[in-house]
């Protein structure tokens, strides 16, 4: 069974990664792109879909990586790692088909070489997912351990 505070950690995490990346995607204009997944090509209902995607993301790296993370220099390596993933399957992938294109229209050199800004926002979302999860988890183990 999955530890709470594990999940909660990685839910923090992946918000404050997540801040951090809408705001490079604000700045590059992307927002309303993900606005228009949901039918909204809007950069404001863009900026909560990331935010919410951000959010689940985080989740689902404690659920699946937490129990093996413990030291920060793991957490800036499985985040990383994790945030090529998430390129991989969000706008190389998930992205298109939402908006209507064919699925693996984004897996050419041409597509990937466009998104590389992309790929440093998802590596810089996941080093910021890694490394706040350890230092919470950390926090909040010794919270526990310590005598009160």
């Amino acid at each position: 069974m999955m530890d709470t505070t594990h999940l909660k950690n990685g839910v923090v995490g992946g918000l404050a990664g997540g801040m951090v990346f809408g705001m490079m995607m604000g700045m590059m204009g992307m927002l309303t792109m993900i606005g228009k997944m949901v039918g909204q090509p809007s950069a404001v209902v863009g900026f909560i879909v990331h935010m919410v995607n951000s959010a689940i993301i985080g989740a689902l790296f404690a659920f699946v990586i937490g129990k093996i993370v413990s030291e920060v220099k793991a957490g800036v390596a499985y985040g990383m790692g994790y945030g090529v993933i998430w390129w991989i399957l969000g706008p190389l992938t998930m992205m298109p088909l939402m908006l209507g294109m064919p699925f693996g229209s984004n897996w050419n050199i041409e597509a990937m070489t466009t998104m590389m800004p992309s790929l440093m926002g998802h590596v810089i979302y996941g080093v910021i997912l890694g490394v706040l999860f350890v230092i919470l988890n950390n926090r909040s183990s010794k919270n526990v351990n310590s005598p009160k």
